[in-house]
């Protein structure tokens, strides 16, 4: 590359350019070599229907800190790309597409869809891939993968006929949920809760025999047609007599039972519950013991049963408004009380899901969940921070059966035959289509697999497994999983209990967990508040590399961070003040520089730069090895910054302007200092600092394959560093009482420093000279001078003559005038306090501020009187 920097720098000019160069030279690329050791992330696979938002950036960019690091450190490192096929969200796309065509799925059929998402994916899949890219993502792209390729199915089948055969996976009828928009079930983990302003409707239950009625609350009144039964607690004395008599279920006028079941609080409302088994969990399973019917009343898109003429067809809240009104008209309708209750809802498209009674195919959890729950509490999997480990094991100790079938056509096909002669059911691996049983066609289930079944597989299936793969020996299990905290049900737990169940080991060791990038005012970015901000408009305007400093700053592991464009303004500034430094060091360079070294005859301000720059070697591995990104970006921000452009490049310049060994010495430490820091900061800022540093003199091809920096006691100048630190707290203490004062920069002035350190204050004087502002300095340890300027540090005590910062005769004319007009303002404030009728009529909030600003202005005139004085 040139050995010039441009003027500025212009990320578009750069970061396709370093990105082709680095596909070129094939950097990113695993050897699978067994003479190093592997350190593998796999991503999570984002779905094909994405677009990169700022949660995949923040998820990419720590992957990618973490992965170009280990490979620096000398791993065998394989960070492994790919994407999930997103069964509810791709099919809903096709059907979307389709209904613009006038078509259904049903009328195009099965085979002819599938056609359409595999155009559809090949079109639109990579989209997010290419997205990726852009932020400088270092992963294997020849390795990339897809939940639906040949290799994941193959090991989508082997893991399916292997649960079924040890009995862990069934088909059986349960209550599952059911989402009417997206028209397949979705699991627990996929249903979030929301609090909904809902009502308590009130009935009455009358008794066959005309003997009363039985009074209790629901909330929703619709379902009362599929009531089966009403509930009482065994134990509650109020209804012991009831129990087996039978009522009269309202504008239904069905004969349903009284029941006993320990399920009914008895404090809960009027201490009786309606049952209506196929439409609530609870339900379901009191049904289950009484040996209750199971009535379903409404159809897949929640509309009610053709059961019920009057209602039929109707969505589930249109005719519960019927229902009510019917109620109300036979006089089972108590009362109506407003109620807030959580929802449960369809996390894909926000629909209220129901519960529903169906055929669908189950996973068994509670054998696989212990070794999952064992393999975190011995500390094989460690969480980080370590506090979601509480939530995992809440999660996997409640755990219920996982629900696995889905009613649509886009994904893995669940390797189940059924024979309609005989009754024959065939789970296998292969291909079937004759009954082994009886000779007669096989139909194959219609339903596929849970998206999150194939992905719970990625770490392994990915790495060749079933098969014993190079890659699998060599690479799993997998180092290190990032993730944020609002998929640690739907994917870490998963992952964890399918890889200790299939591979006899934990899928990786640590989960990194990252919490949410929210707005600027903490709120989290959605569609509906507006508020989203797409990471390729801040890359186009600052670069990826100010997109990437933000996102690392202030990250602390399992928190949420705050985004906004100030911050990736001050992310891009920070690059403009490392380019700028770099074009400095680049000037002073000779076309035969050497390659960077620490050169002899060091300075104090050498040994204290390296010195520093050595304990960031230390601090800043350190904070990776703990995943503490954010501390570790906050100490090379500060060192680059404050400690080397602020401090020693100013330094620097003095011996940079002569000739000889000292300004060899400087330029080389320059070189050596600014080299290494940029491969400290090469995991955060990748382009930037390989555009820098391939101008700078080096050794290698690229930046992200030289060697990690490494702490050395050669470079502690503990002694050195602490008396340059007393020669700066000097320069700082100066410069701030100069700033006060509104001592122009040009106007020197003559130090005499009072210390008992005179060796290394003298030593210092050039650097006085250059920041301090001192025409000359005298070090002794004692001095007295009459109408000084006195500053006091831990280790010295400065005194500037009063005339060599002020100019007399000029600053007691602007004494005289801010006098004059302080105490003309004075009057005026007076003769308004003088004033009755002002005093009378103005609020007092506002004759109140008059006195407050009566009183600094008296304080101010006093000062000012005391400053003359000063003068003489």
């Amino acid at each position: 590359m040139s050995k010039e920097l441009e003027k500025q720098y212009n990320p578009k000019n750069v970061e396709d350019r370093i990105y082709k160069t680095w596909l070129e030279g094939n950097y990113f690329h695993a050897a699978c070599d067994s003479n190093k050791k592997p350190y593998t992330i796999v991503i999570p696979p984002p779905n094909i229907t994405g677009q990169l938002h700022m949660g995949h950036a923040l998820d990419n960019t720590l992957q990618d800190i973490i992965i170009r690091w280990r490979r620096m450190m000398g791993y065998d490192t394989l960070w492994l790309p790919g994407t999930d096929h997103a069964s509810i969200a791709t099919e809903a796309k096709i059907v979307e597409a389709l209904k613009k065509e006038g078509i259904t799925k049903e009328e195009l059929g099965r085979e002819k869809f599938l056609e359409r998402a595999w155009e559809w994916k090949r079109q639109y899949g990579g989209r997010i891939i290419e997205q990726l890219k852009k932020m400088g993502s270092s992963c294997d792209w020849e390795r990339e993968r897809f939940t639906l390729d040949e290799g994941c199915n193959k090991a989508v089948n082997e893991v399916f006929v292997n649960l079924y055969n040890k009995g862990l996976i069934y088909r059986g009828e349960r209550i599952i949920n059911w989402c009417p928009h997206c028209l397949t079930s979705i699991s627990d983990a996929e249903v979030e809760y929301e609090d909904q302003a809902g009502h308590f409707w009130h009935l009455r239950y009358p008794f066959k025999d005309g003997s009363g009625y039985l009074e209790l609350a629901t909330t929703r009144p619709e379902t009362l047609l599929g009531d089966t039964a009403v509930a009482v607690n065994p134990n509650d004395e109020r209804y012991k007599d009831v129990v087996g008599k039978t009522l009269i279920l309202p504008i239904v006028h069905r004969e349903i039972p009284v029941i006993a079941d320990d399920y009914v609080e008895m404090d809960f409302g009027t201490g009786v519950v309606k049952i209506t088994p196929a439409h609530d969990p609870n339900d379901f399973e009191v049904g289950l013991r009484h040996d209750l019917p199971i009535i379903n009343v409404l159809t897949d898109d929640a509309k009610i049963t053709e059961d019920y003429p009057k209602y039929a067809g109707k969505d589930r809240y249109e005719a519960r408004k019927e229902i009510v009104e019917d109620l109300k008209a036979e006089g089972a309708l108590v009362k109506i009380e407003e109620y807030s209750h959580n929802v449960g809802t369809c996390y894909r498209c926000g629909t209220t899901v129901e519960p529903k009674v169906s055929k669908q195919w189950f996973v068994k959890m509670e054998p696989l969940a212990k070794p999952a729950i064992d393999v975190v509490k011995n500390g094989e999997v460690k969480f980080i921070p370590e506090r979601f480990d509480k939530i995992y094991y809440h999660w996997m100790e409640n755990i219920k059966d996982w629900c696995i079938s889905r009613q649509l056509w886009w994904g893995h096909r669940i390797p189940a035959y059924y024979c309609d002669s005989c009754g024959e059911l065939v789970v296998s691996k292969n291909e079937e289509t004759v009954c082994p049983k009886c000779g007669a066609p096989l139909r194959r289930d219609p339903d596929t697999l849970d998206t999150w079944f194939s992905s719970a597989l990625w770490p392994f299936s990915t790495l060749g497994w079933p098969e014993k793969t190079p890659e699998f020996e060599h690479y799993y299990p997998t180092s290190t999983l990032v993730t944020g905290y609002d998929i640690i049900f739907f994917w870490v737990a998963r992952m964890i209990f399918s890889a200790c169940e299939h591979t006899g080991k934990p899928p990786f060791n640590t989960v990194l967990i990252h919490g949410l990038v929210r707005d600027a005012w903490g709120r989290k970015m959605s569609k509906s508040l507006g508020n989203g901000i797409d990471p390729l408009d801040i890359i186009d305007r600052y670069g990826a590399d100010a997109l990437r400093f933000t996102l690392a700053t202030g990250n602390s592991p399992g928190n949420d961070m705050r985004f906004s464009n100030e911050k990736v303004e001050a992310s891009r500034n920070f690059a403009n003040k490392l380019w700028n430094a770099a074009r400095f060091v680049l000037m002073n360079l000779d076309e035969n520089e050497e390659k960077p070294h620490v050169p002899e005859n060091l300075a104090t301000e050498d040994k204290w730069i390296l010195s520093r720059y050595n304990t960031l070697v230390k601090d800043v591995t350190e904070n990776l090895e703990k995943f503490e990104l954010g501390i570790a970006v906050s100490k090379l921000y500060d060192f680059i910054w404050d400690v080397f452009c602020d401090w020693y490049i100013e330094i620097a310049k003095i011996r940079l302007q002569q000739d000889g060994e000292e300004k060899e010495t400087a330029k080389a430490v320059l070189v050596y200092v600014l080299s290494n820091t940029l491969k400290l900061l090469h995991p955060f800022m990748p382009f930037i600092t390989e555009e820098i540093w391939q101008t700078l003199p080096h050794d290698g091809e690229t930046i992200m394959l030289s060697p990690w920096c490494e702490y050395s006691e050669a470079l502690d100048f503990a002694v050195e560093e602490a008396e340059m630190e007393k020669v700066m707290a000097a320069v700082k203490a100066i410069r701030n009482r100069r700033a006060e004062m509104n001592v122009p920069p040009s106007k020197k002035a003559k130090l005499y420093i009072e210390t008992a350190f005179i060796e290394t204050f003298k030593a210092a004087s050039t650097i006085f000279t250059k920041l301090a502002g001192a025409s000359e300095i005298e070090v002794g340890d004692t001095y007295e001078i009459d109408g000084a300027v006195n500053i006091v540090t831990t280790d010295a005590k400065i005194h500037i003559p009063m005339g060599d910062l002020v100019d007399f005769a000029a600053e007691r004319e602007r004494l005289n005038k801010e006098l004059k007009k302080t105490q003309s303002d004075i009057d005026f404030i007076n003769k308004k306090l003088d004033n009755p009728g002002f005093v009378a009529k103005a609020p007092q909030n506002v004759v109140d501020a008059q006195r407050d600003k009566l009183d600094k202005l008296v304080e101010k005139l006093k000062m000012l009187n005391e400053s003359l004085a000063k003068l003489g």
